[in-house]
């Protein structure tokens, strides 16, 4: 379990507070505090989390320092806003187990921070246009950050590929586009944790995940454009996983 926070004790302190209420304990909690200039790792510390320090500010260094130190076969990630269900560990297991073939499993979520009749029509706007134009543009599903679970041994053979220095990127989506489409991510809609809708608010905020998106496209697709990875994906031409 791997969870990546810079400057967010408060909501932090909720998502660990979740954890312990779990029907199956997390193998192991590794916070990564990503030079936060709050009490967020002493809150990290004060759970029992193992508490790893990445000065690179950019969320894609923390989480991936976090993927790298992590020991168990399955990683799972939350963010620090994710307020996971208590079965949340459990059904990241029985989903691993039960996809054998699956690289990594990716869930859904709701916006726990707005009124009901409005944060769960969001959340499906938000995270249904996500999921699409992820899979147009990866030619599997992507990943979400805020819930999902790699195995370590595929992070191992992939992590070489991701843009970890890079911080106008969005890291989920990113390792999505790394993982390219000979690997298989499954969507678990069931699997769900609750968010913040904070990353939505304001056209500043909304502005600088666009322009994170086209730059993590841009990265990637320099790579492999779009037409080839769907090539890949169905057996046209070249059968080789991109490197």
């Amino acid at each position: 379990m791997v969870i990546p926070a810079r400057d967010d004790a408060v909501l932090l302190d909720r998502c660990l507070r979740a954890l312990a209420q779990q029907t199956v304990a997390p193998a192991e909690v590794i916070v990564v505090d990503n030079a936060s200039e709050d009490t967020t790792a002493a809150v990290a510390a004060f759970h029992g989390a193992r508490v790893l320090v990445e000065p690179t500010v950019g969320i894609w260094a923390a989480a991936a320092t976090g993927y790298d130190a992590a020991e168990a076969p399955v990683i799972a990630r939350l963010d620090a806003d994710s307020l996971p269900r208590p079965d949340w560990v459990e059904q990241i297991t029985e989903a691993m187990a039960q996809r054998p073939e699956a690289a990594a499993v990716t869930g859904w979520g709701r916006f726990v921070d707005l009124p009901r009749l409005i944060g769960i029509p969001a959340a499906a706007v938000y995270l249904g246009a996500y999921y699409a134009l992820g899979y147009a543009a990866s030619a599997r599903a992507p990943l979400w950050g805020s819930n999902m679970a790699i195995r370590r041994s595929v992070w191992r053979e992939v992590r070489g590929r991701v843009h970890r220095t890079e911080r106008e990127v969005h890291d989920d989506m990113d390792l999505a586009l790394a993982l390219g489409p000979h690997h298989i991510v499954a969507t678990v809609p069931r699997i769900v944790v609750g968010v913040s809708a904070r990353s939505l608010r304001g056209m500043a905020q909304l502005g600088r995940r666009f322009h994170r998106a086209l730059r993590t496209l841009s990265l990637n697709w320099s790579r492999v454009p779009p037409w080839k990875r769907w090539a890949l994906r169905f057996g046209w031409g070249v059968r080789h996983a991109p490197h």
